[in-house]
C-alpha cells in the first residue's frame, strides 16, 4: 500500500504543473477542469499577487497568463517573469489586441491564444510549447574539461552554472541567458549573426524568430554592463549581428 502511494505521489510530481492567471473565475475553472481531465496539475490565480505567491510555493512548468488583469497587467508580469526565469508563457489576449500580442511575444511570451478559445487548442499549444522548452534545455559545454570562462574580471562557472561578478557576488542567469553567454564566450571578439547565435545557443521561439535574441541580449547587458545603453562587452555590429568584445580565458 505504501509503495503504491509513493508511486502515485511520484507520478503526480512528474505531471506537468500549469499555472493559470486570469481574473475571470469562469475561464480559470474552464481551463482547470479541462486540463485536469488530461492529467495536468493546475493551479489558478486571479492576479499578479496570487501568481507570485503560488510560484514561491511550488515549481511550475508553464504559465497561462491573461493580458488584461486588475492591478499589474499581463505585459508587466511577463516582463518580470522573463527577467527572472525561463518558465514558458502562453498569453491569453482579446481579439482587438494585435499590438499587445506582438509586445507580449517580444517580452518573451512563447505563444498566445485569442479569447474566446477552444480548450483543445489551448492543450495543443501547451504541449507544443513544453516540447520546444525541453528542446532548448541548457546546451552542454563544448569541452567537458573546461570548468569556467573568465572575462573582464567576471567568471562563468560551468559546473555551478553561476556567473560571478568582479566583486565576487553571484548573478542569477536564466537558461536562455546562460546559453547565449556561453555562445559568446566560445567565440569572443567575433561578429556573430542572429542566426548563428540562435544555432549556438538554442534560444528561440517559433513566433518571435530572431528577435528573441535581442530580448535575451538586452537582459544580459543589464546584468553585465555598467551602462547597458553604452555596452562595452556585448556590442552591436549594425547590419551584421553582435560581438563579444572582451578577451576570454579558459580555466
Amino acid at each position: 500500500m505504501r509503495a503504491r502511494a509513493l508511486a502515485r505521489t511520484k507520478a503526480k510530481l512528474m505531471t506537468p504543473h500549469i499555472l493559470v492567471v486570469d481574473d475571470d473565475p469562469q475561464v480559470r475553472q474552464l481551463i482547470a477542469d479541462y486540463l485536469g481531465t488530461q492529467d495536468y496539475r493546475v493551479s489558478a490565480a486571479a492576479d499578479g499577487g496570487e501568481m507570485t505567491r503560488l510560484l514561491a510555493e511550488s515549481a511550475v512548468d508553464l504559465i497561462v497568463l491573461d493580458l488584461k488583469l486588475p492591478g499589474e497587467d499581463g505585459l508587466s508580469l511577463a516582463r518580470k517573469l522573463r527577467a527572472e526565469s525561463d518558465i514558458p508563457i502562453i498569453m491569453l489576449t482579446g481579439q482587438s489586441d494585435p499590438i499587445d500580442r506582438v509586445v507580449g511575444l517580444e517580452l518573451g511570451a512563447d505563444d498566445y491564444l485569442t479569447k474566446p478559445f477552444n480548450p483543445r487548442e489551448l492543450l495543443a499549444r501547451i504541449k507544443a510549447v513544453l516540447r520546444r522548452f525541453k528542446a532548448r534545455e541548457p546546451a552542454p559545454a563544448a569541452d567537458s574539461k573546461i570548468k569556467a570562462y573568465r572575462f573582464a574580471d567576471w567568471e562563468l562557472n560551468l559546473a555551478a552554472r553561476r556567473l560571478i561578478d568582479p566583486k565576487g557576488e553571484a548573478i542569477t542567469l536564466t537558461n536562455a541567458e546562460f546559453n547565449l553567454l556561453m555562445a559568446f564566450l566560445q567565440a569572443p571578439q567575433r561578429v556573430l549573426s542572429r542566426d548563428q547565435l540562435l544555432e549556438l545557443s538554442r534560444v528561440h521561439s517559433d513566433e518571435v524568430f530572431d528577435r528573441s535574441i535581442d530580448s535575451v541580449i538586452l537582459r544580459l547587458r543589464r546584468k553585465l554592463e555598467a551602462n547597458p545603453r553604452e555596452p562595452q562587452l556585448i556590442k552591436t555590429e549594425w547590419g551584421a549581428g553582435y560581438l563579444f568584445a572582451a578577451a576570454v580565458t579558459v580555466v
